[in-house]
């Protein structure tokens, strides 16, 4: 008796999981056409369906989202075919007394969708076909479900955005000419321009239908807009650098003079000069770890800093250069022999003597010849 019990549920509990399985089996389905949709496109949706064991109690129930959709399908049980009317409404319902047959015969269930894709204020996926059993209490078994969606799209959406991504492309043109106008290298800059204007073109002459394919191309554009700004940048900066770099090249060249002679190698103003000239240099090398960082913009206001400061360095270097070659100073401070204005107040007065007495001896010459 206890066996017996047993026996009874575990056939309960068998019979429960078989009826929770799914009764049926849906082989390939086939829309056309397949990929994105545009609204008011003609779709057709053809499908087969094991329905072998089907539970009498429960449904089969076919659900679209197509417009004026219209069912065609027959049931086939053994090779004999029984086609039921053609029948409209978004949702078809075959009751499981249609299915339920003996465990041993082969029921098919082969339907035919047509609609039309919906129309949409934006573009979103549409159910195309979703096959379901509908328990004995009127709900799903999620387990059952099989669904097939769509893109379907909003063709105003596609134009915006290759107006827009045009929009985009035209403003990156303008920075492109105005930095090559500025003499900066641009080459980088027209590589990216080129990938992304042949991207928009491409988006552009795609059919409607292939709205990922032109999103897609349209994605590809902007990166290639955003890697050009960046290049472009990248080039400004470099060139502010190189442009920070002549008036450091410039001092050295004062300074190599300043070292190169004995009387000007010690000047008491050339640390001065040369301090200013190394605090641009580290200026430029914190410039180049920034580019290489990618921090452009401020590489771009360290190389100006690095510009100023050389520029004064320089600046510098040719005004007291100017001063010690401009020749003799008189000024009592820079001669070196102690009580120096006196040995030239001595000179002048020699000289003045040796003027007076030529003047003495010709004059003395005329009262002689008188």
């Amino acid at each position: 008796m206890k066996g017996f019990k047993t026996w009874i549920i575990l056939t309960a509990i068998l019979l429960f999981c078989i009826s929770a399985a799914s009764a049926f089996s849906v082989g390939t389905i086939s829309i056309d056409p397949s990929g994105s949709l545009v609204p008011g496109t003609p779709v057709t949706v053809s499908y087969k369906i094991d329905a072998v064991g089907f539970p009498s109690g429960d449904d089969l129930q076919f659900f679209t989202e197509l417009e004026n959709p219209k069912w065609t399908y027959t049931i086939s049980v053994n090779g004999i075919d029984n086609l039921r009317p053609s029948t409209g409404g978004k949702t078809l319902t075959i009751t499981g007394f249609e299915l339920a047959y003996k465990s041993g015969d082969a029921v098919e269930v082969r339907a035919t969708l047509e609609g039309k894709a919906p129309t949409v204020t934006q573009t979103a996926d549409k159910t195309i076909i979703r096959i379901q059993e509908i328990g004995t209490t009127g709900a799903v078994i999620s387990s059952t479900k099989v669904e097939r969606t769509a893109k379907v799209i909003n063709t105003g959406e596609v134009s915006a955005a290759i107006a827009a991504s045009s929009a985009d492309l035209q403003t990156y043109r303008t920075h492109i000419d105005e930095k090559a106008v500025l003499g900066i290298d641009t080459s980088a800059a027209d590589a990216k321009y080129n990938e992304a204007k042949q991207k928009i073109d491409s988006a552009r002459a795609r059919t409607s239908a292939q709205y990922t394919e032109a999103l897609a191309d349209l994605t590809a554009a902007q990166t290639s807009i955003s890697a050009g700004e960046k290049a472009l940048d990248r080039a400004w900066a470099e060139t502010e650098v190189a442009a920070a770099q002549i008036p450091i090249n410039n001092v050295d060249g004062v300074i190599a003079w300043f070292k190169g002679n004995k009387t000007t190698a010690e000047d008491q103003q050339l640390p001065a000069i040369v301090a200013k000239r190394e605090v641009a240099v580290s200026y430029i090398s914190t410039a180049n770890d920034q580019i290489a960082s990618g921090e452009y913009s401020q590489a771009r206001s360290k190389a100006q800093d690095a510009f100023t400061k050389g520029n004064e360095s320089y600046t510098d270097a040719l005004a007291r250069q100017k001063v010690l070659t401009s020749g003799w100073s008189f000024s009592l401070p820079q001669i070196p022999i102690p009580g120096g204005i006196f040995i030239v107040i001595g000179v002048v007065v020699v000289i003045l003597v040796a003027v007076g007495v030529v003047i003495y001896r010709k004059r003395s010459r005329w009262d002689e010849l008188g």
